[in-house]
């Protein structure tokens, strides 16, 4: 290949960087074309908006967070696009906190901001001590050269996005132009020792703000190691907060896992499409998909579809093999509603319709050990014996078919874990606006902590015996079961949210067969 002349290369290192990386656009720049992009447009149409149904929940969590900090200035940011390739982002998705405290979920854009002024006790927004204000970047005006121009902001690059107006009615809380941020955070700010206000931060979520605060921090005399701890008390308090869902954050749980179940029906009737196909994992993986854009947001997480050994491999999210006639299908899934609550839920399906002897005895010992934890799961128990439960049921059946090298009793102790070989995750997480919720909480307030009512999580237990694992019997060999299910404590136990997906050898044969037929 030849090489360009060093003229050439001169030139094109004399090239301003921002011609460079417009060498796709061809946009044209005359006067002539830009007086005629701002004329003849029809008025945006002026709308009034009633509040979301989050809104008065929101209000109710920021007075909550509001107790906890009663002086500091309370910066949460919805986060900023996160770059795929060159200039493509990822499809934006605010930070969950950031939803948690607004109600919104994916119709606002990306860089909003969530300030929660300090005010006198009391005297702040619904009683609180706080009044809080959301920043944002408006719509631009069609008139405007960004209208057309700006290939993140601009409406004719991205479509409409909310006004000043439409989310301050939404949302019920005041809002203003993200020009205006930069002097609500840094205002005033310092040493709280010499009249300061401090500011506590959501980190690492957008870029620009984590500056922008060490930067008045720096200059203000801030200690930074000091106010990194602080803004990990914000964190924390932020995960604890949604250890107890409200009425809103329940029903929106429902919903997805309502869809979540209509996403496994797909999948069962994909399945002998997926038979026929080089990635079949991948028919599998694309049919969920497309009902959780169909009726929510997004997947909640990478979808696994595993099927033979590869349900052996726990986060197993290539979804590159075979789907074949005598293998077990584990799929693990859930949708994302547009508030942005997912559910988790996991079945493991006889590919061809039929569990076999094997398939059958390894699934109803996962399923034995399922049952159990949902049992004992009510106000009070501890969050830990949740798992510890299932993990008993499962090493009883491990030593009863001869795999466990040590008694069941040393195998649970401490010292033993020898079941862990074939079960090495947790049983049980919380679930709300991550898949993983709550995961900056406190031990003692999470895994160390006793049911309440209102918490949801997951029951999750399985077995994994590899194709390469020579501790078991053959026939065990390339079989990975697990079962999964949403759980809601309730006042007196708790209740199964995806109770109506089958679940048992018998009942799934006769579901997929259902299915098949129709």
């Amino acid at each position: 290949m030849t090489q360009p002349s060093d003229a050439v290369q001169s030139a094109a290192q004399d090239q301003p960087i921002e011609d460079r990386v417009e060498n796709r656009s061809h946009r044209p720049s005359s006067d002539a074309f830009k007086a005629f992009m701002a004329s003849q447009w029809q008025q945006t149409e002026d709308i009034d908006f009633q509040p979301d149904t989050a809104a008065s929940y929101a209000a109710q969590r920021r007075v909550t967070l509001s107790k906890r900090f009663p002086t500091d200035r309370l910066v949460i940011p919805a986060g900023a696009p996160k770059v795929r390739s060159n200039d493509t982002d990822y499809r934006f998705r605010p930070h969950s906190a950031f939803a948690h405290l607004t109600g919104l979920g994916v119709d606002h854009e990306p860089e909003a901001v969530l300030v929660m002024q300090p005010v006198a006790e009391g005297t702040g927004d619904h009683g609180s001590n706080h009044l809080a204000t959301l920043f944002f970047r408006p719509l631009a005006g069609r008139d405007s050269e960004e209208f057309y121009a700006n290939t993140k902001t601009g409406e004719f690059w991205v479509g409409p996005q909310p006004t000043l107006k439409e989310l301050h009615q939404r949302t019920n809380i005041p809002t203003q132009d993200l020009s205006e941020l930069e002097y609500a955070v840094t205002v005033d700010a310092g040493v709280v020792e010499l009249g300061g206000t401090r500011i506590r931060l959501v980190r690492e979520t957008d870029q620009n703000l984590d500056a922008l605060v060490d930067t008045s921090r720096i200059n203000t005399g801030v200690d930074l190691e000091h106010s990194d701890a602080m803004d990990g008390e914000l964190a924390e308090f932020l995960s604890e907060m949604r250890l107890i869902k409200d009425e809103f954050e329940i029903a929106e749980l429902r919903g997805s896992v309502e869809s979540t179940i209509r996403g496994f029906e797909d999948i069962v009737r994909a399945i002998p499409q997926a038979i026929q196909h080089a990635r079949g994992e991948r028919v599998i993986e694309t049919t969920f998909f497309a009902r959780a854009r169909l009726e929510g947001n997004d997947l909640g997480y990478d979808t696994i579809a595993a099927a033979g050994n590869n349900a052996t491999v726990l986060h197993w999210i290539r979804n590159t093999g075979e789907v074949n006639e005598g293998d077990l299908l584990l799929v693990d899934a859930g949708v994302e509603a547009d508030s942005l609550y997912t559910a988790d839920i996991t079945r493991t399906l006889p590919v061809n319709g039929k569990f076999s002897p094997i398939q059958a005895k390894i699934y109803n010992a996962v399923l034995a050990a399922a049952d159990a934890a949902l049992y004992i799961a009510k106000p009070g128990v501890l969050f830990r014996d949740i798992h510890n439960t299932a993990m008993e049921v499962l090493a009883q059946h491990l030593h009863d078919w001869g795999l466990l090298p040590v008694p069941v009793e040393q195998a649970l102790s401490s010292d033993g874990q020898h079941h862990r070989r074939w079960m090495p995750h947790g049983t049980s997480h919380h679930l709300g606006l991550d898949v993983h919720d709550c995961a900056q909480a406190r031990r003692e307030m999470y895994l160390d902590a006793p049911l309440r009512e209102g918490m949801v999580f997951t029951i999750e237990p399985g077995l994994y015996f590899k194709n390469e694992d020579l501790a078991i019997p053959e026939e065990y060999r390339g079989i990975g079961v697990r079962i999964e299910d949403d759980i809601l404590v309730t006042a007196n136990g708790a209740e199964s949210l995806s109770a109506h997906l089958p679940r048992t050898v018998e009942d799934i044969e006769s579901w997929m067969a259902d299915l098949w037929r129709s």
